[in-house]
């Protein structure tokens, strides 16, 4: 045993781990993306960085769950395909990124903690809108508006392997973007740089 009061601190032991391939590894130590905690706008990642901010959310969507005992209801096995759920999601990531920053004022966990409160509430309802369960999940309900195509039919879809499904979808989200930089770079006059 080491003579470090660090090493029975429940706080560093208990944080999940850097290596998604080791189970029981539970620290959380080696971030996948070492920069400062910034906002992530899903919309505007390009592939590589995607897959990095997919896998670090996914990591500690993992670690809170765990943490915090949270069902289905507040945490669904298929979060990652609700994009209601993947925001707030990745808001609260931030939100405990930031307060628990080394620099921060030591009371800021606390109002991260009130946060999650109303981040809660938030997630039931968009899960109990959107249908998803721990055994099935189907894509988020959709209202059509006058003169909009009709919605394909809502269909449930059963959950098999989990981490095995996040991989695919990870997967394939990455290579969407990947086909969309490269379709727009394929319109760049290389000697203008414009589009053409």
């Amino acid at each position: 045993m080491s003579d470090d009061p660090r090493d029975d601190d429940a706080t560093t032991r208990d944080l999940p781990g850097p290596d998604l391939d080791d189970d029981g590894d539970e620290g959380f130590e080696d971030p996948l993306i070492a920069e400062p905690p910034h906002p992530i706008n899903w919309n505007l990642l390009n592939a590589d960085d995607a897959e990095v901010e997919w896998l670090e959310l996914n990591r500690w969507v993992d670690w809170l769950r765990h943490t915090y005992g949270l069902p289905a209801a507040v945490i669904p096995p298929a979060w990652y395909t609700h994009p209601e759920l993947l925001w707030e999601l990745s808001a609260l990531h931030l939100h405990w990124l930031c307060a628990y920053d080394p620099e921060q004022n030591g009371s800021v966990p606390l109002g991260w903690h009130r946060d999650f409160v109303d981040a809660r509430q938030r997630l039931r309802e968009w899960i109990a809108a959107s249908g998803t369960k721990l055994d099935h999940d189907r894509p988020t309900r959709q209202t059509v508006w006058p003169g909009e195509e009709p919605a394909d039919p809502i269909e449930d879809v059963p959950i098999i392997d989990r981490d095995a499904e996040f991989v695919e979808f990870v997967m394939a989200d990455v290579q969407a973007r990947r086909d969309a930089e490269e379709a727009f770079y394929r319109t760049l006059d290389p000697d203008t740089g414009e589009l053409s």
